[in-house]
Order: C-alpha cells, then sequence, then structure tokens
C-alpha cells in the first residue's frame, strides 16, 4: 500500500464512497435540479475540484504521515452514516449521509496527502460541506426569515423615497397595493448563490481572513436588501406604470438582474478591501537604504 501514490490512494478511496453512496449523491444532485433551495449544490463539487486543480503543484509536496487523522474522520464518516440508518429522522437522511460522504472525502484526502498539504487546501475542502442539503425544518425556518428580512427591506425603501406603507409580517401595503412576500419570493435561492460567490472570490482575491469574512458577512444583508429591491422595483413599476409588471416577467424570471445588481455590489466591495490591503503591504515594505560609493 506504501508504493501506491497517494493521488491513486485518494482516488480509491473516493471511489469506495462513489460505489456505497451514489443513491444519496443522485438524490442530492436531483434535489437540486428539483427544489431551486438546493440548485446551489450543483455548483461546490466542480468548484472545489477547480480549486484544488489550480494548485494541484502543492499535491507534490513529500506528505507526513496523518493516520491518525484520517483514519479518525474516516470511522467518524462511517459513523454517521450507519446512525442515519437507525435514526428514525426521515428529513435529516440525506443531510446525515452527505455530511458522511463528505467527511470521508476530507478523511480521504488527509490520509492520503497529509496533514501539512490538507491545510493548503483548507478551503476547496471545506467548501466541500455546502454538499450537504440543508434539513427540511431549517429550512423553512431561513425562508421564512428571509421573506421578513425581505419585507422590512422593501418597507424601508418605501419609507425612505416619501411613500406611505405599513408592514404586518410579511403583508406590505402601499397606496394602490397589497402584497404578500410569500415562500416563493424569498429569493433564498439566489442569496445562496450570492453567499457561496462571495465565499469563492474572498478566497480568490483576498489575503487577510477578516477582510475574508467581511466580504462573506457582508452577502447575508446584501442577499436581503437586494430581495427588498425587488419588491419596490416591481411594486413601483406595477403601481405607476402597468399592473402587468406585478405578474410579468419581471416578477417570474428578474431575479437574476437584481442578483448581478447585489453581485456588482460584492465585486466593488470586494474591490475596496483589496485594494486597502494591497495599500497595507506596500506600506509595511521598507525601503532599503542605498549607500553611495
Amino acid at each position: 500500500m506504501a508504493r501506491i501514490p497517494p493521488s491513486l490512494r485518494f482516488v480509491l478511496l473516493c471511489a469506495i464512497s462513489l460505489v456505497v453512496g451514489w443513491h444519496w449523491l443522485f438524490s442530492a444532485f436531483a434535489l437540486a435540479l428539483r427544489v431551486e433551495e438546493y440548485t446551489h449544490l450543483l455548483l461546490i463539487v466542480p468548484i472545489s475540484v477547480s480549486l484544488i486543480f489550480s494548485e494541484r503543484d502543492l499535491l507534490k509536496v513529500a506528505p507526513e504521515p496523518a493516520v491518525g487523522l484520517g483514519l479518525f474522520l474516516l470511522i467518524a464518516a462511517i459513523l454517521i452514516g450507519a446512525f442515519s440508518r437507525i435514526s428514525s429522522h426521515i428529513d435529516l437522511d440525506l443531510s446525515f449521509n452527505m455530511l458522511a460522504i463528505v467527511i470521508w472525502w476530507i478523511g480521504s484526502f488527509v490520509l492520503c496527502f497529509g496533514s501539512h498539504v490538507a491545510r493548503l487546501f483548507l478551503f476547496p475542502l471545506c467548501f466541500l460541506f455546502w454538499l450537504v442539503p440543508i434539513p427540511a425544518p431549517l429550512l423553512e425556518k431561513i425562508v421564512a426569515m428571509w421573506q421578513h428580512g425581505s419585507a422590512i427591506s422593501a418597507s424601508l425603501l418605501f419609507s425612505a423615497l416619501g411613500i406611505p406603507n405599513t408592514q404586518d409580517g410579511v403583508m406590505l401595503s402601499i397606496p394602490g397595493l397589497n402584497l404578500e412576500v410569500a415562500q416563493e419570493c424569498s429569493s433564498l435561492r439566489s442569496s445562496l448563490m450570492l453567499i457561496v460567490t462571495s465565499m469563492v472570490l474572498a478566497q480568490l482575491f483576498l489575503q487577510s481572513f477578516w477582510r475574508k469574512a467581511v466580504v462573506v458577512l457582508a452577502a447575508i444583508p446584501l442577499s436581503i436588501a437586494k430581495n427588498g429591491v425587488r419588491i419596490f422595483t416591481i411594486s413601483m413599476l406595477g403601481t405607476r406604470v402597468d399592473p402587468g409588471f406585478l405578474h410579468g416577467n419581471l416578477h417570474r424570471h428578474g431575479g437574476i438582474v437584481f442578483f448581478l445588481l447585489a453581485l456588482g455590489a460584492m465585486v466593488l466591495l470586494l474591490w475596496l478591501l483589496n485594494r486597502s490591503e494591497n495599500g497595507v503591504h506596500t506600506s509595511s515594505v521598507k525601503p532599503v537604504a542605498v549607500q553611495k560609493l
């Protein structure tokens, strides 16, 4: 076994997970295609693999033995998978099994390449946890939070522009229109996409941890504010221009427009943080004295 290259050992261990857990992987991707709140699952593996492949030269670093940690993670994955079999929580089965598969992959990487190399790829490895579907009971609470947040955001926009409005939970009223921020209007799919995208961009273009954290944390209120802008825009167009906007293409398929606006704001924040980071690095470099002869 010691003569087998680490990369081949890793492939063999991953192949075992595919043989054992193919049903759960298929179910997760089918869920992503069927339910829009899980669409981001389709992006996780390609992004993680791409990030690892882009730094593939680091895999050539001489691996340090990490048998203990690697085996611990593999055993933990097996126990989590076994627990899902005996658990009575049917809604959590897919989440538990996908968690087991992700931990198996990470444990396989640590076992084959060592803890030092695993630390170099900590982000793409931990990024795989996004592959674990959010359990349905928790997802319902998140959707409800996004509904209320979006209603509050839209109400603040109405008030800022002097438009009379009242808000009661997810219900909004403005002159000539009463509207409800329904579950399908929470735009959680685009919000999760924005958060995932912000994590990848922060990892690629920023160095310091706190700046990365600022970008990721900013994506949460920005995603809610983006939905408030969408509600505000459609409401204004529907009451001031044409009632058809309330049920037209902008309402049904216009989410991408507001997603791109939010992404633009995120890129601007990223650019500002990157510029400040480069400024700090530049100012920290001390000039070298030149001795005149």
